[in-house]
């Protein structure tokens, strides 16, 4: 009987470090994202693509969280940017505490770009709040392009599909047509990105879309 009110105050908590953490991002001009997934999807696959296209004097971090194991975290560090593991011991999300835990003797000023990767999971991550300036769902066209409708919370909150591991598409019966149609029905002015790992395909556009949310984020800091 205990179970809906204890959640809620669960949630209350979480939603105060997380506006917390916000204002500290804001204060220092941080782009944050929050980046969710089923788990497989290619998430630590996008970093690396991500962060290889990186001048090295990029002002970037990286969180990423797993129920075990450090192996996305020694994935990520070989180029050169502050990575940090967070392991959580079984629970199917990072939540807010854990993101103020890890920041602690990281020096804020010294970041523009603060890129979390959440545990894999479609379901846990969407009800937390990381203080985060925008989420991102990744789908990959090995799952079924039905996703956004069983799973709408977290695609009705993001502002961007990726749609990755497209170099599969000729082996795989995935509709990419009915995916997108099945995104923007929950999510109508959703952006969408189509992109392969392996071959680049679709990185353009991706680390186009990035590079324009953070000139926003950066007049927004310039206008305040």
């Amino acid at each position: 009987m205990e179970r809906v009110p204890l959640e809620r105050k669960v949630l209350s908590e979480n939603d105060r470090i997380a506006a917390s953490l916000g204002a500290r991002f804001a204060a220092a001009n941080i782009l944050c994202l929050n980046l969710i997934s089923s788990p497989g999807s290619g998430k630590t696959s996008l970093l690396e693509r991500t962060l290889e296209s990186f001048d090295r004097r990029e002002r970037v971090a990286v969180l990423t969280g797993d129920i075990q194991t450090e192996n996305d975290a020694r994935r990520l560090a070989r180029f050169g940017f502050p990575v940090r593991q967070i392991t959580t011991g079984g629970t199917c999300h990072l939540d807010a505490r854990m993101i103020e835990r890890a920041l602690l003797d990281w020096r804020l000023e010294d970041l523009d770009l603060l890129m979390i990767e959440n545990v894999g999971n479609l379901v846990c991550p969407s009800s937390y709040d990381l203080g985060e300036s925008a989420k991102i769902v990744v789908l990959s066209v090995t799952e079924g392009e039905d996703k956004p409708l069983k799973y709408p919370s977290i695609f009705h909150k993001s502002e961007l599909l990726i749609l990755n591991k497209i170099d599969l598409l000729p082996y795989v019966p995935f509709d990419v047509v009915a995916a997108e149609a099945n995104a923007r029905s929950i999510h109508r002015d959703m952006d969408i990105v189509r992109v392969s790992c392996q071959t680049r395909e679709g990185m353009a556009e991706w680390l186009s879309w990035l590079d324009r949310k953070r000139k926003v984020s950066r007049a927004a800091a310039a206008a305040c």
